[in-house]
């Protein structure tokens, strides 16, 4: 019996847990880092964030590019394949994966979502609340400032 009297006295002294629940809330969100670009620099942008990504030692794998205007030129010319190709390469994981907004949803997470808002103010409101979704640890979008922030919240 005396066991079952230290569970109900180990339960008040672990009320100081809901911040520990909070701490990895805080540490699971991904870190959002924005890459200040016009509409037409954006996707330039991204392309600089993931070679620099790669060369730092990313796997190439573990890299989501997510495009709100034109898709990427990789997007476009894998899709000219046939979307069967398109999608096995998305299921095999191992490379960098581009897509385009309209798509956001079929994708899977990963650890780091690269967003270029490089067009459509009404798919950049719909794609970063859904790339931060999809982001593991880091989450970079590269657009209009006043634009992100005002789809993610002021200060981003």
């Amino acid at each position: 019996m005396p066991s079952a009297q230290r569970a109900p006295r180990d339960t008040p002294v672990a009320k100081p847990e809901p911040s520990a629940p909070a701490a990895p809330a805080a540490s699971s969100a991904p870190q959002i880092q924005l890459i200040p670009a016009s509409a037409e620099g954006a996707l330039d942008a991204a392309e600089e964030a993931v070679d620099l990504l790669l060369d730092t030692g990313r796997a190439p794998g573990e890299v989501l590019v997510i495009t709100t205007g034109e898709p990427h030129p990789w997007a476009a010319h894998e899709l000219s394949f046939g979307e069967a190709a398109y999608w096995a390469q998305h299921d095999a994981g191992d490379d960098v994966f581009y897509a385009d907004a309209s798509v956001a949803g079929r994708v899977a997470s990963r650890p780091v979502v690269v967003v270029a808002v490089n067009g459509g103010p009404d798919a950049a409101a719909t794609a970063l609340p859904l790339a931060l979704g999809r982001a593991g640890t880091l989450l970079i979008v590269c657009g209009d400032p006043q634009k992100i922030n005002s789809v993610l919240g002021a200060g981003v």
